[in-house]
């Protein structure tokens, strides 16, 4: 837990204290922490790992790049206007 605590205050300046990156809004800083999350799982490979944790587990076998999590994002808007 504390290597995850270390890892999110220093991957996202909005938990570094003193900074002028905090969110104003619950909203933005929720959408903030799930992008991070996001991309540390999906995206970014791991030196340990040599992948990312989401494939090392098994979640997914591709490597995810941010024009995916787009495009997912679209089509999850678009869903949201058609019902």
């Amino acid at each position: 837990m504390e290597r995850q605590n270390w890892t999110v205050r220093t991957h996202m300046r909005r938990y570094t204290r003193l900074s002028n990156g905090f969110s104003r809004k619950l909203e933005n800083h929720a959408a903030a922490v799930a992008l991070n999350y996001f991309v540390y799982n999906f995206i970014r490979i791991h030196r340990t790992l040599r992948v990312t944790p989401a494939m090392a587990v098994g979640v997914t076998t591709k490597l995810w790049e941010v024009s995916d999590l787009v495009a997912v994002l679209v089509a999850a808007e678009d869903s949201k206007k058609a019902a």
